[in-house]
């Protein structure tokens, strides 16, 4: 069983602020009352221990913070095709594997995969500009990391 609530946003497009549910895999829809799913709300998954994979449809622009803080069963997740953003601790203390970054992500801010200790593939488009300084804090597996020659990385990055 899952269920979303939504919440209409300005441009009449929706967010998902809230999850109930207790399936393995999450998957969100791309639409509600015919409007497209741009965003991600603080907190929408955290703490479900439960869910292995979600699947994010290609309307979601912005994951905000804390989206998958303590999703320690999460292991798998596709990144939108659309995405622009990711929000600080997006991913915190989640179990997550492997990030392909698409192509509309322009920087990840600090704190964005702080204790991911099961994170061991870091994958970016060109399009990363830059890596702020905290953004892999914690990240104590991660060995497979793959960024464009031009993303500015910071030194404290991985501290």
């Amino acid at each position: 069983m899952q269920d979303f609530i939504f919440k209409q946003l300005y441009d009449e497009t929706f967010s998902v602020i809230g999850y109930i549910g207790d399936d393995a895999e999450a998957v969100i829809p791309p639409v509600h009352w015919g409007h497209p799913v741009t965003l991600i709300g603080d907190d929408v998954f955290r703490r479900h221990t439960e869910i292995t994979s979600v699947r994010i449809p290609d309307t979601v622009r912005d994951i905000g913070g804390f989206v998958f803080d303590g999703c320690t069963g999460l292991r798998h997740i596709e990144l939108p095709a659309g995405l622009e953003n990711l929000w600080q601790y997006a991913f915190v203390r989640s179990s997550i594997e492997e990030i392909i970054l698409p192509h509309g992500v322009r920087q990840i801010i600090p704190y964005t995969f702080k204790d991911c200790r099961n994170l061991h593939t870091f994958v970016c488009n060109e399009g990363l500009k830059k890596i702020c300084a905290h953004a892999f804090e914690g990240c104590t597996q991660l060995r497979d990391f793959h960024c464009g020659n031009d993303t500015e990385i910071s030194p404290q990055a991985f501290e």
